[in-house]
Order: structure tokens, then C-alpha cells, then sequence
């Protein structure tokens, strides 16, 4: 089966470049790959020209749709990478074996080997070391768990489930939990799993990533978003929206030195505040600027 991976990323040019390098030494290579960015900026100084760019707003579900518009048929699986995910050399043939032996599987998520989001980051050569010392054993059985929701650094989908779906652009900037809104939407056309045919590193650089305070709100008003659309479970909204709230006030004592607790925290009560108003419009932190944004330097 033909495998397609796009990749939405902002100001992470050398992370794409370690990426491509990466799927350069797969096992099956991609039939396309493309890049989502803002700007030129954006990517590595060398790029081959293979790999196909497509620009505009940045904004991480808008970024994906753009990819899968440029996509045009071209394979029969599209794979989503973060820019700082590395996959294992095997990863997409793993892909295409599994969506080849279960015609009713629509999208998976792989095995994630170590996370780097909650330790501050993976450096580059740990994790080039960790994904190139995965062989799979001959014969391998994979193991495959039904699952309603998928890990946007790693999924991968059945290309003709996607014709007439698209990610929710009503989620802006980090778009968070917009891989489980689109496994909510596409749990209608087939079956999700979760499964180890498929892995990586996710490296979790922060570099590029949302300010505290647009997370912190979006932690709010997202899970409260999609139980109105019916993509997310009443209970696992509200669990989220705890949880993330004692986490962010609890640890803003003690805050890890990689993420900003007190502007979560803070996003947190704008969030809800904003859902107590009545409202739960994800883009509304866009209008948000001066609290969102970082103070300008000092000179």
C-alpha cells in the first residue's frame, strides 16, 4: 500500500530536517511527503525535491487540512507526524501491512517508545538512538486494542475514510484535542485501534509551542466544545478539565522549568469563566492576544 505522511509544524525547521532524514532511512518509503508551514522560515535550508511544501495561516488543524487537500489521492494511508516525532526505520511498512490485513480498520495510533512532553524534552540523539534500535522480530503478531481516540503525534488513516472529513478549525493554534474530535468523527466509517505495528519517539520539544495561557484556556473550553459537538464523553471532558486544573495549580508551586503553570493556571480560569458565560467557542483566545502573547523584551 502506498503510505503519504504530512507533517503541520511552525517554527521548527531543524526538527523537520531530523524528521526527513528519518524517513529517508524507512524501510518503505513515503510516496509523498508534505510539509504544512506558515512561511519559509519555517523549513530546513535543504529540502528534496520530493518533499512538497504547501503554506498558509498557521494554526494546526487548518495546517493538516491543507495537507490532506494537497494530498490529491496519492496514496492509499496517510500518515500524521509531529516535526519533533522520529519513527522507528520500519515504521510505515509496519502501516502498510496493518491497514492491508484489516480493511476495516480507518485509523490507528502507533506505540509511542518514550514521551518527552511531561520530561522537558528528548534530545535528538537519544531518541535516534532509541528509534534505530527497534528491530521487529520475524513473524512479529501485533498487537491491536479498539481505542475512540488517537495520539495526534502518531496516527496514521485509511486515505478513503478522509474524503469527506477534515480537522475542526474552530480548535486554533495548538488545536488541543483535535486528534480526539477527528477519531470521534471517523469511529462512524470503520474501526480505531491502537496498536505496536507502528512506532517512534515523540521528542516533546517546546520550542513552537502555545503560551501557558492559550493552553490553559483551551484546556477549558475544547473538552467543553466537543461534548457539545458529541465527539468527546461528558465524563472524560470533565476529567480532563480537573485534572489539568489541580495539575496546574498544584505544581505552579514548584513549576517544571519547561512549562508555564502559573499561565495555565490563569487560562484556566478565563476558560472557565468564559464556559460559565454560556459560551464554549474554542477560537475565542484568538481575541485574546494581549493575554496570550509574551510581554515584549525590555531593553
Amino acid at each position: 500500500m502506498n503510505v503519504a505522511v504530512i507533517v503541520a509544524s511552525v517554527n521548527r525547521g531543524e526538527e523537520i530536517g531530523q524528521l526527513l532524514a528519518q524517513l529517508a532511512c524507512q524501510t518503505l518509503r513515503p510516496v509523498k511527503i508534505i510539509l504544512s508551514v506558515e512561511r519559509q522560515e519555517d523549513l530546513p535550508a535543504l529540502l528534496e525535491p520530493r518533499v512538497q511544501i504547501v503554506m498558509g495561516c498557521k494554526g494546526l488543524t487548518a495546517q493538516r487540512n491543507r495537507g490532506l487537500d494537497a494530498l490529491q489521492g496519492a496514496a492509499d494511508v496517510v500518515v500524521f507526524y509531529d516535526d519533533d516525532f522520529l519513527p522507528t526505520p520500519t515504521a510505515l511498512e509496519g502501516i502498510a501491512r496493518l491497514f492491508a490485513k484489516y480493511p476495516d480498520i480507518v485509523g490507528a495510533t502507533g506505540l509511542v517508545l518514550r514521551d518527552g512532553v511531561r520530561q522537558g524534552g528528548i534530545p535528538y540523539e537519544t531518541a535516534l538512538a532509541l528509534v534505530n534500535a527497534q528491530r521487529p522480530a520475524a513473524g512479529a503478531v501485533y498487537a491491536i486494542t479498539p481505542v475512540d481516540e488517537l495520539y495526534g503525534c502518531n496516527m496514521a488513516f485509511r486515505a478513503s475514510a478522509l474524503q469527506d472529513l477534515r480537522f475542526d478549525e474552530q480548535l486554533p493554534l495548538y488545536a488541543w484535542q483535535e486528534d480526539v474530535d477527528f477519531a470521534g468523527q471517523l469511529l462512524r466509517k470503520g474501526r480505531v485501534v491502537k496498536t505496536d505495528a507502528f512506532a517512534g519517539v515523540h521528542r516533546g520539544v517546546s520550542k513552537g509551542r502555545s503560551p501557558g495561557v492559550a493552553l490553559g484556556f483551551s484546556q477549558m473550553v475544547n473538552p467543553a466544545y466537543l461534548v457539545r459537538k458529541g465527539t468527546m464523553r461528558p465524563r472524560k471532558a470533565a476529567w480532563l478539565m480537573v485534572r489539568n486544573l489541580v495539575a496546574n495549580h498544584v505544581l505552579a508551586f514548584k513549576p517544571e522549568p519547561f512549562i508555564d503553570r502559573l499561565g495555565r493556571a490563569r487560562g484556566n480560569w478565563l476558560g472557565l469563566w468564559y464556559i460559565l458565560s454560556g459560551k464554549a467557542d474554542p477560537t475565542a483566545i484568538l481575541s485574546m492576544a494581549a493575554l496570550v502573547s509574551p510581554p515584549p523584551a525590555q531593553l
